[in-house]
């Protein structure tokens, strides 16, 4: 039996880990903007530079966790990964900012990659569902990061002592379980690596799918207080409670979820999550009033929470691509969208509506369920 628990606690730290410190940073970007007096389309740009770092990062670490080992890599990463919100925190300027969000979205990016890589390993070991619970980790620890962002700015702790007290409490608590034995495969050989990766073969319905998923839980994240608000004329207090009804079924979700895939199967299941993840979207575009509305969160979250470590589980298992370089290509995809997504749903709503770009949100979501037979375990996975 330890031999089966200890890798589960191992990864779900690094997932912890991942999502305290991108919570943190997300809690206090209201404070960093007005210590250096950003506007709107400085913040903007500054944001941009840290995804671009994670895009750029995809391709690299899938390459690393290949050559050296998914496990190995991720340990690396994190280390860095702790440091680089420490930078972050002590930029004396905008350009020594945004070269510490860079590092920071690198890591944040590459180490989506390579843990989720090493997730992979151990689900095939356990032979069973475990990777939406590694997920439910990454949200708990987004939020952990969150609430104690919230209390740092309540108490006015300045960013800095905030990133670096938050940093040396993550390696102290998480990092220990990092340690746990684990030996990872690993792959010589191969293509140089590309500027970005994407996916080929069956992998692009795989990526489309995470697509359709990272541009859901984008738009939830970065519209829905905004929808609460302009459109339904809520306050400002009841229009927060979009995202949070969101996340909290996210988390739950994710908790419970890998026992229904290992009963009904990763088809299935992404069939339903997509058609939830649609009706979701349509219900909120259509929505007059904030109950309804919030039900409709409660139906995103049920739909989303499934969907992404489901495209990583088989991109992992692709028979013709190592499991590095399939994640980081789905990944480019999935994370692409949530980065590029919430600024063309602002374009559609100036152009518009909010309403119309919610439907259209929600379409891509029903894409999910036509694509869905491409999440079938591959031979390669059963062998294992």
């Amino acid at each position: 039996m330890p031999a089966i628990v200890t890798p589960w606690r191992s990864v779900a730290a690094a997932f912890a880990l991942n999502g305290v410190l991108l919570g943190c940073w997300a809690s206090r970007v209201p404070a960093v903007a007005a210590g250096f007096g950003l506007d709107e389309g400085a913040l903007g740009l500054l944001l941009l530079v840290m995804g671009v770092g994670a895009l750029v990062s995809f391709p690299i670490a899938g390459k690393l966790a290949d050559r050296f080992g998914a496990v190995r890599v991720t340990r690396w990463i994190a280390a860095v990964y702790l440091l680089s919100i420490v930078l972050v925190g002590l930029a004396p300027t905008v350009v020594a900012l945004g070269v510490a969000l860079f590092l920071f979205g690198m890591c944040h990016g590459a180490m989506d990659v390579t843990m989720n890589s090493w997730a992979a390993e151990v689900e095939r070991h356990m032979g069973r569902s475990v990777m939406s619970s590694f997920h439910a980790m990454w949200s708990l620890g987004a939020g952990l990061g969150a609430a104690g962002g919230f209390v740092a700015a309540s108490v006015a702790a300045p960013v800095a002592v905030h990133f670096l007290l938050a940093s040396v409490l993550a390696a102290a608590l998480l990092g220990p379980f990092l340690r746990i034995a684990w030996t990872s495969r690993v792959v010589t050989g191969g293509a140089a690596d590309p500027v970005f990766a994407f996916p080929r073969g069956a992998l692009v319905f795989v990526g489309l799918i995470a697509l359709g998923a990272g541009l859901g839980e984008g738009a939830a994240v970065d519209w829905s207080a905004v929808f609460l608000s302009d459109v339904l004329g809520a306050a400002e207090s009841q229009a927060t409670l979009g995202y949070a009804v969101f996340s909290v079924t996210m988390v739950a979700m994710r908790l419970c979820v890998d026992r229904i895939i290992t009963r009904h199967g990763p088809q299935r299941v992404a069939l339903v999550s997509g058609l939830l993840g649609a009706a979701g979207y349509l219900l909120c575009a259509t929505s007059a009033s904030l109950p309804l509305a919030l039900v409709s969160f409660v139906l995103m979250g049920l739909g989303y929470a499934a969907v992404i470590p489901l495209a990583f589980s088989r991109a992992a298992a692709d028979p013709d691509v190592p499991a590095g370089q399939a994640i980081a290509s789905v990944a480019t995809l999935g994370y692409g969208a949530m980065l590029m997504g919430p600024p063309a749903i602002g374009f559609i709503a100036d152009a518009s509506s909010l309403r119309i770009s919610f439907a259209l949100v929600g379409l891509f979501a029903l894409l999910i369920a036509p694509l869905s037979p491409v999440l079938g375990r591959t031979r390669a996975a059963q062998a294992d």
